[in-house]
């Protein structure tokens, strides 16, 4: 309930006291009324990213990291709030080195003699789950022990308890948090965070990326040493680098930038493109370099996955932008995520074709891949069309990584060197040996549908049979068929009146001429009754369907 209570106020803090009101947090916690009215002093100066960014960096690390893991999605957050987000920094005091030391020992099951013949007490760096040390192994190899912080993750596991909570009341008590399916994507924020919090998976994604670049001398990734490592302790290669926007020291060491921004693209889209498992957050804190313009990725907390598939189904999208194909885009976003049956795809259609006016006549080597492909997934999630996070991560990582390169090398053309890789793609795709593999690797589901197919025939026979076959019907424009059925069997009605009036008038006719009677309706017979009465339904009648305007 405290913390609780300080959420609600640092809501209330900085100027969304409105929100906590509307999810009646005031309603059971003890908030001072002026700031639910007001905020903070000068909150009204700023803007709702500023606010939003002030907010996340108040209530700690929980909470910068998930706004740090927001920044990844601009498909479901607006532009000028991911550019706050983006600013966000682990502003986190380092904890004491006889809590490093116990942490260590627990982790590794060794005095920290026993693993180190140097430890440097003072960290190399300091972030919201955990602080990085200088050490010396006592084979001699220099390595970086990355440590996770104490209680770190009961902390955080509770604060994402009470943000899945308030998600769920919000999307109880506002539409718009139910319509964007708040819960979700607290949920999928989550499960990113508890990822980071297992440092174990951070070091086999550092293994996995380094196998792609093996037999590669222009990339480096630090060697993970898994003797010393767990979920709480991961210790790996210590490499002296220059970061890569350092853009003076890199002049002063005689580095070719343009070389370092072609290698950073080519490393990027071989990750990305060729083998699938790429490093989600490329910025300069993360990529170093060595003499030789060997290029150094760092730090794989964050790592993004593309299957076979969703490989194909990118490159397809890529194609599709360089052709300024509305349709080859639109194909290309229905295979990448999951549609909604109510999908309006003229108006997808239409959204599509005005984004493409964005970039209509900028010659495809002069745009942003990675603000294109964001601008196409908020298209994609403005529809309700789930595009996967790995996809998304992918906008973002090109995103990041050509704001990189541009500074080393403002000239350079992404597009040209991402070419052959998407060349190379689209071959793959087509090549003998992966058309075999692919139709052997689906005979088993294609058997399985053979096998299955004289049993579901027969199943169908057995319902026509007893004449249970289920129909369902989807009329998208349903009021329109309804409508136009009523005028149909208004007519008919109109019809069947006008029919026996003319039956009712020949009976008259008729039966005056037989009678030899000038006129019957002075006498008022039953017969004559009957045609007034007659007459007067059919007025009644012509008067109902004009005035319900289906005639």
């Amino acid at each position: 309930m405290h913390r609780y209570r300080e959420i609600a106020v640092a809501f209330s803090r900085n100027g969304f006291g409105f929100f906590v009101k509307e999810l009646g947090l005031h309603e059971f916690l003890s908030l001072p009324k002026r700031l639910l009215v007001k905020g903070q002093k000068g909150t009204h100066t700023k803007t709702t990213g500023e606010r939003i960014r002030l907010f996340l960096e108040e209530l700690g690390p929980t909470f910068v990291k998930m706004g740090q893991i927001a920044s990844t999605r601009p498909d479901i957050i607006p532009n000028d709030i991911i550019v706050e987000l983006e600013k966000l920094q682990d502003h986190v005091q380092s904890f004491p080195f006889e809590e490093v030391k116990r942490i260590v020992e627990k982790e590794l099951g060794m005095e920290i003699n026993e693993v180190f013949s140097e430890f440097q007490e003072e960290p190399l760096g300091s972030a919201s789950i955990g602080q990085v040390h200088f050490g010396v192994l006592h084979t001699g190899e220099k390595v970086a022990v990355k440590v996770q912080r104490p209680h770190i993750e009961k902390v955080m596991k509770t604060d994402l308890e009470i943000l899945q909570e308030i998600a769920k009341l919000a999307e109880h008590r506002q539409e718009w948090a139910a319509n964007y399916q708040v819960t979700e994507i607290v949920d999928e924020f989550s499960k990113a965070l508890l990822a980071e919090l297992d440092y174990s998976l951070e070091g086999r994604n550092a293994g996995r990326i380094a196998q792609q670049f093996k037999d590669d001398p222009r990339y480096r990734i630090p060697k993970v040493f898994w003797d010393y490592s767990t979920k709480k302790v991961l210790t790996m290669d210590y490499i002296e680098g220059t970061y890569i926007n350092e853009l003076e020291e890199i002049h002063q060491k005689g580095y070719d930038k343009k070389l370092l921004a072609e290698r950073m693209v080519e490393g990027i889209f071989q990750q990305i493109l060729i083998d699938g498992t790429f490093h989600a957050d490329p910025h300069p804190g993360n990529v170093s370099v060595l003499p030789g313009e060997v290029i150094v990725f760092m730090d794989f907390g964050m790592v993004g996955r593309l299957t076979p598939e969703m490989k194909s189904n990118f490159a397809t999208l890529v194609i599709a932008m360089m052709r300024q194909s509305t349709d080859g885009v639109i194909k290309a976003i229905m295979r990448m995520g999951a549609v909604p049956d109510d999908v309006d795809i003229d108006l997808l259609r239409s959204d599509v074709d005005l984004l493409r006016e964005k970039y209509y006549d900028v010659p495809f080597s002069q745009v942003s891949i990675g603000e294109a492909v964001n601008d196409l997934f908020s298209v994609a999630n403005h529809h309700h069309i789930h595009i996967p996070t790995d996809l998304t991560l992918v906008g973002k990582a090109l995103l990041t990584m050509e704001g990189v390169v541009e500074k080393l090398d403002p000239d350079i053309s992404i597009v040209k060197i991402a070419e052959p890789f998407g060349r190379r793609l689209i071959l793959d795709r087509y090549r003998p040996d992966h058309v075999v593999k692919d139709a052997v690797d689906h005979m088993g589901e294609y058997w399985g549908i053979f096998a299955d197919t004289p049993k579901n025939i027969k199943e169908i026979i057995a319902l026509i049979k007893k004449g249970k076959v289920p129909l369902e019907l989807n009329l998208p424009d349903s009021e329109k068929f309804l409508t136009r059925i009523d005028r149909i069997s208004n007519r008919l009605a109109f019809s069947i009146v006008l029919l026996s009036f003319s039956i009712i008038m020949v009976g008259l006719i008729v039966g005056s001429a037989m009678g030899r009677q000038s006129s019957l309706l002075w006498n008022i017979p039953a017969v004559e009754i009957g045609f007034v009465i007659a007459l007067l339904m059919f007025v009644f009648l012509i008067y109902t369907i004009f005035r319900a305007g289906r005639f």
